[in-house]
């Protein structure tokens, strides 16, 4: 499966093979799900899928950066990142443990 990406249509086809919903409904459950996430992190909630990981934001500060061509030292902003810890079982799986 290597360079192979799953995307949003990917998805929404395996909910309406495995749930059985129409490929409308599953486009929108697909959709209502990761719009509820994206929400949660916009407000600085975690989302934690269990099994799977936890997404979370967090902020960074501001610091000093370098560019590299010129070697001038540039400020750079505070921001948020978000950040994602993969759970045990899903390491253990990626794995094959």
């Amino acid at each position: 499966m290597a360079g192979q990406t799953l995307t949003r249509a990917d998805l929404s086809e395996a909910v309406y093979q495995e749930v059985g919903l129409s490929r409308n409904e599953s486009a929108e459950l697909v959709e209502a799900v990761l719009g509820e996430m994206a929400d949660a992190l916009v407000q600085g909630e975690m989302v934690k899928i269990s099994s799977f990981g936890t997404f979370s934001v967090r902020e960074k500060g501001e610091r000093i950066g370098r560019n590299p061509k010129t070697g001038e030292e540039v400020p750079i902003l505070p921001r948020r990142v978000l950040v994602f810890r993969a759970s045990h079982v899903l390491k253990n799986r990626i794995n094959g443990e």
